[in-house]
């Protein structure tokens, strides 16, 4: 029997479908399905099937330091034994296998993994490897043509990988969190790749907060008898009013055109997705770097777009572009794919970077909008229409730019308009707003309908949006072309980060605080930008995976000693930003910090820190982590608040004493109904609570104000955590 070995079932499935036709037949072997006909199988794994982890000595936090895993010898464990034992099954009767998993770093080490549990129980196994772009019936008939030995050293490179991430994340994470105390679910983690990532959002966050805005203003003229115009002034920016009140009260009614010139300008079409690129184009219309991944990973197994996770901007000579056009002639996009093919030649865009393991992302598949669902073809839309850009002509641009003399002050405008659509016709995303300026001659008088002069203030620099953060990464060396997309997802997980763009929490600058302070290699893309190069030099066979390791356990040796000397310093700064995290405004009774505390019970709430003298206090729901937000209301002065639940949308409680007041009115108004319901009157309702006197129980300790949570909008049960354990899985 030959033995096909892909990375998912669906996959698995695929496969079998373009393989064996209506001949598959399904069957099941400890619940896995395998897809068989004639003397061939195909069975699918579930990603990983086993994984790297420390023994169990090594988990209790009390008996083992941070620095001690550093060498701490790791062992694999299963993570689907019913799907290893399924294989050694398959084995039994098998006399070839061939690997199908995805063909990168990540998928041959899967294949790797199936391997050596097939190996170990018959050794004398044959093996191969089939390498595909997509899941289509050429490529797929091709790939089986065409197997290739597996590649050891891609799958070295990827459990280097495996073995650094989890030795960094789990003994910066257990030192972090032992050196503040956050222990359990409420650890703070640390890794290789997600510190310094969250270093550039916390550093970008400073740089707004410290912003000072400050004043100018602009002139500007409306000129033109029927085909008015807006000119400004050269100047741009005034700094000083007085010197802007003197430009503008020296003009007069009328202007001349000083200057007029037009032109055409080449708007050159776009270079072929690769993963960043793809991610950066899905995020301007609207989705996150992990949903337009999760999405595009879809697409892929159903056979609609090629591979989506590649480094490559260059269309490799193999790939038949008109082929791949006449896919489309017939279908939904047949008006932009019969254009094209209309062109004596297709010439495509070439970015910088072009690899040979697979091509840029593109369709491979014509679909109808109805045979997916509604973002998956925005995002299927998406590649088509960028895939058609690439083989257009350059878009050309009518420019006008004028100086118009007003009473000596030059003032300037210029205009642009589309006049041939060239690649704008097929990629309409990101489309320049037209601009019109007439046409004009030099000498013209004209006359000056209004003068006015906004008062600005200077803006702080903005948040990254997620694309942009992929392509800082990519620039950066931090992390690789799949797994930037889940860095990014990592932080929302952990709570160090809310709303899109990704804004950092209170929580994550303190810890970026600490590490950039007293050990800031750990927050510098420095070291991670070096291990990922020593892994590509793993995948092409000129360093060994164990060299790598050890470089990385003398690196993390070195972080250590400076985290050793600076402990002190550091827990200090760590507490005093915790602390500051849970402080959400003042107290109205006493003018005291009002605290996010928590009871002997285990309870959560607001409390006064000015307990117990003054005894106010609100409730908290009892799960999800609590985030401080900037907004504050402006009626009680106190920050609005975010409830986290692992990475799923947010819930916005907002003002928490606005929210538990709604609360208490329903209640209140619900047991009226209820008494008038039951004795035909109305019940009197009590005086509701004010701002001036506590709206809840004492906030004793001992007591809590978990037991009632607010219900503004009912919260969504938290998400279920298993126990924390000293590892912290990192991108």
């Amino acid at each position: 029997m030959h033995l096909i070995i892909t990375e998912k079932n669906i996959t698995a499935k695929k496969i079998a479908q373009i393989l064996f036709g209506k001949s598959t037949k399904e069957t099941k072997i400890e619940g896995v399905s395998v897809y068989s006909s004639g003397d061939t199988s195909i069975v699918g794994l579930s990603g990983h099937i086993v994984n790297i982890d420390f023994p169990e000595q090594y988990n209790n936090w009390s008996v083992t330091a941070p620095k001690d895993l550093i060498r701490a010898e790791t062992e694999m464990k299963y993570t689907h034994k019913k799907i290893a034992t399924a294989l050694k099954k398959l084995s039994k009767e098998a006399t070839s296998v061939t690997i199908a998993t995805d063909f990168d770093r990540e998928g041959e080490l899967i294949g790797v993994e199936a391997y050596r549990i097939i190996s170990d129980y018959k050794p004398d196994m044959k093996f191969d490897r089939a390498k595909f772009s997509a899941i289509t019936k050429p490529e797929i008939d091709r790939a089986f043509s065409n197997r290739v030995p597996l590649d050891f050293n891609l799958a070295a490179a990827g459990e280097a990988r495996q073995k650094i991430d989890l030795v960094w994340g789990a003994a910066l994470t257990r030192y972090i969190s032992l050196t503040c105390g956050r222990l359990g679910k409420s650890f703070l983690s640390v890794g290789r790749v997600q510190t310094p990532l969250l270093a550039l959002l916390v550093d970008r966050e400073k740089e707004i907060k410290a912003f000072t805005s400050t004043p100018y203003w602009e002139i500007y003229a409306t000129l033109g008898d029927s085909a008015e115009f807006i000119a400004k002034h050269e100047c741009n920016r005034f700094e000083d009013k007085k010197k802007a009140d003197t430009v503008r009260a020296k003009l007069g009614s009328t202007g001349t055109v000083a200057e007029y010139k037009k032109d055409a300008r080449s708007d050159a079409p776009p270079i072929p997705f690769s993963t960043t690129e793809f991610i950066r184009a899905a995020s301007s219309i609207g989705f996150s770097a992990a949903n337009a991944m999760r999405i595009a990973e879809n697409l892929y197994v159903n056979g609609w777009i090629s591979y989506p996770r590649t480094d490559n901007t260059v269309y490799p000579s193999s790939l038949n572009l008109r082929e791949v056009l006449q896919n489309f002639a017939a279908g939904e996009f047949g008006e932009y794919a019969r254009k094209l093919l209309g062109m004596e030649t297709l010439v495509p865009t070439r970015g910088k970077k072009e690899t040979t393991d697979h091509p840029p992302i593109y369709p491979v598949t014509s679909a109808k909008k109805s045979d997916m669902a509604e973002d998956e073809w925005r995002v299927y839309e998406l590649v088509v229409r960028r895939f058609f850009a690439t083989l257009a002509p350059a878009a050309t641009w009518e420019t006008r730019n004028t100086t118009v003399d007003i009473s000596g002050e030059k003032f300037k405008a210029s205009g642009s308009k589309l006049t041939e659509a060239g690649w704008r016709y097929y990629y309409p995303y990101g489309m320049p707003k037209e601009e019109v300026l007439p046409a004009l001659d030099v000498g013209t008088t004209l006359p000056v309908k209004k003068i006015e002069m906004p008062e600005k203030m200077t803006q702080p620099p903005t948040r990254y949006g997620q694309g942009r953060l992929v392509k800082m990464m990519e620039d950066l060396g931090l992390g690789t072309k799949s797994t930037r997309h889940e860095a990014i997802q990592k932080l929302y997980a952990r709570n160090y980060v809310h709303g899109n763009p990704p804004q950092p929490t209170n929580t994550a600058i303190a810890v970026v605080d600490a590490l950039e302070r007293y050990a800031d290699l750990i927050t510098k893309p420095d070291m991670t930008s070096r291990l990922e190069n020593d892994m590509d030099e793993i995948a092409d066979g000129k360093i060994k995976e164990e060299s790598v390791v050890d470089e990385s356990q003398n690196m993390l040796q070195t972080i250590f000693g400076v985290l050793d000397k600076n402990h002190d310093e550091i827990r200090e700064v760590l507490f005093d930003g915790l602390r500051e995290d849970k402080i959400l405004g003042k107290c109205q009774t006493c003018g005291s910090d009002l605290m996010i505390r928590k009871s002997k019970k285990g309870g959560r709430f607001i409390g006064c820190t000015g307990y117990p003298n003054c005894t106010f206090s609100l409730p908290l729901p009892p799960s999800g982590t609590i985030v401080a937000t900037n907004k504050v209301c402006e009626r009680h002065g106190l920050s609005h608040i975010k409830i986290m639940t692992g990475g799923k949308k947010p819930w916005e409680l907002g003002c928490p004493q606005c929210n538990f007041e709604e609360w208490q009115k329903k209640k209140k108004e619900a047991a009226a109904a209820a008494g008038e319901a039951s004795t035909g009157t109305a019940t009197a309702p009590k005086k509701p609570a004010t701002a001036k006197k506590p709206v809840a129980k004492k906030a004793e300790a001992d007591k809590g104000e978990a037991d009632k949570p607010v219900k503004k909008v009912a919260p969504k049960k938290a998400a279920s955590k298993k126990k924390v354990i000293e590892k912290a899985p990192e991108a």
